[in-house]
């Protein structure tokens, strides 16, 4: 028994499948099903594979620690949403979007802006 079929029920689902694709088309359909079988096989153990190098991931030791370094380019980018308020334009906090200064919710994800 192959999946809970005995042998009468599996004669009539060949029968049936020689009747709709004929003799002519049946190798074309195998080679096809057993290509997308191989496929999908291998997508599963590339997953597979992914996963077990995203668990190999190791973390910083504390004295490997990144430091983060201040800049001269720095200081510019935390001026300029202040610059852009003085110009009438506000951002949102959520989003980060642009929106008028005389806006009560954002255009981009329509969070209350806070005034």
């Amino acid at each position: 028994m192959i999946l809970g079929l005995g042998i009468p029920e599996l004669l009539i689902i060949v029968v049936v499948v020689l009747i709709i694709f004929g003799p002519k088309n049946l190798p074309k359909l195998g080679s096809a099903l057993g290509k997308t079988v191989k496929n999908v096989r291998e997508g599963m153990e590339e997953g597979d594979e992914k996963d077990k190098d995203s668990k190999k991931v190791e973390e910083p030791k504390e004295d490997e620690a990144e430091e983060v370094v201040a800049d001269e380019d720095d200081a510019d980018v935390e001026d300029a949403p202040a610059e852009k308020a003085k110009e009438g334009v506000q951002f949102c906090s959520k989003c980060g979007a642009e929106n008028a200064a005389d806006a009560a919710f954002c255009k981009k994800c329509g969070a209350k802006l806070s005034e």
